[in-house]
């Protein structure tokens, strides 16, 4: 990504435009792991030890945190830079995703979940050269990095026996439905940061965020999860408060997200966002003080292995100064091809 792309680029007033690219990194990953570790505990404590299953109506909920949070940092409709209709494909999406996730929740469980959800960084990166303005094309060392990172993570979420994955016809359409719309909610994100350079975190939250919220009251109304929902939150109100927390800390994660898309791409954020799963994991086994086996030993070999590969340089014939020329001529076309495509698409729209 270009200079001009990340001018003015900040998380949470810190500035990320004139830090070398490692510190970017670490302090968008930083910020993504904490706000989603604390939402994964949450989640499980909502869904497992109270058993409430209401994932369009969570979801719903926490919409309504983020703007309110939105507005407590300062941003104002006056500083948008994009069209609302921008937003209509990519909120759908990430509702979507959001509420089948939340929701595939009470028909399968943790391990389950994880294994279908660790994969989505290979539809991520085969989505991402068929959006238009990305049009992306990863070296194949990337591919191996995203096959050895998923296998890793399923060795290690089977190899507990005593939490063994429990499908359910139900929740693996719905988490499927949500790994489809993972594919497209990345990439389209991308594409609109690389549209307008002057896109904030902030304006793509917002605008997703009141955008989406209409398309949670479908399925809330044809399933009945609406007045249930209610009814059950109603009587046991302390349940608000722990939804209330956990949008807190995934509005964290969700800024931070956004700020990993813009800097450094989809495909890699979704490597993040794929091995965060892992951490979580071994932290379960740190904890509560689980026996590791030999099978989450290799899981863990091959994450970390998947990572390295993730972070080495690419290998290219000829010098650095034919390097820079190429990569230099090969973004001027990908961004005018990008800017022809977005253009076409907008005016479609219209």
């Amino acid at each position: 990504m270009t200079g001009a792309e990340e001018q003015g680029r900040t998380l949470f007033g810190v500035s990320l435009t004139d830090r070398p690219r490692w510190q970017q990194f670490l302090i968008c990953a930083s910020g993504f792991f904490f706000g989603y570790l604390v939402n994964g505990v949450c989640e499980e404590y909502v869904y497992n030890r109270l058993q409430f299953s209401y994932g369009w109506y969570f979801t719903f909920v926490q919409g309504f945190v983020y703007l309110a949070l939105i507005r407590l940092q300062g941003f104002t409709m006056k500083q948008m830079v994009n069209p609302w209709r921008t937003y209509v494909r990519l909120s759908a999406v990430l509702m979507g995703s959001n509420g089948l996730t939340k929701g595939s929740l009470a028909f399968l469980n943790y391990p389950a979940q994880i294994m279908f959800k660790s994969t989505k960084v290979l539809p991520v990166m085969i989505m991402g050269a068929f959006i238009p303005g990305l049009r992306r094309k990863y070296p194949f060392q990337e591919y191996v990095s995203a096959v050895m990172l998923v296998i890793g993570l399923i060795l290690f979420t089977l190899a507990d026996a005593q939490t063994s994955p429990n499908f359910s016809m139900m929740g693996v359409a719905m988490v499927s439905g949500a790994l489809v719309m993972d594919a497209f909610l990345g990439n389209l994100q991308e594409a609109i940061f690389k549209m307008n350079p002057e896109t904030t975190q902030m304006e793509m939250l917002f605008c997703s965020t009141v955008v989406g919220l209409p398309f949670l009251a479908v399925p809330m109304v044809l399933t009945g999860e609406l007045m249930t929902a209610w009814t059950s939150c109603s009587q046991h109100l302390y349940v608000y408060a722990v939804l209330v927390f956990e949008a807190m800390a995934t509005f964290v994660g969700q800024v931070s997200v956004l700020s990993l898309v813009a800097l450094f791409g989809a495909a890699t954020t979704a490597m993040v966002t794929t091995a965060r799963k892992a951490v979580t994991l071994l932290l379960s086994y740190l904890i509560f003080t689980k026996p590791l086996t030999e099978q989450h030993v290799t899981g863990l070999l091959l994450i970390t292995m998947a990572i390295v590969l993730k972070l080495l340089p690419e290998n290219k014939e000829g010098g650095p100064r034919r390097k820079a020329k190429k990569m230099a001529r090969s973004d001027d076309d990908d961004n005018q091809r990008g800017s022809r495509e977005l253009q076409e698409e907008n005016s479609a729209l219209v």
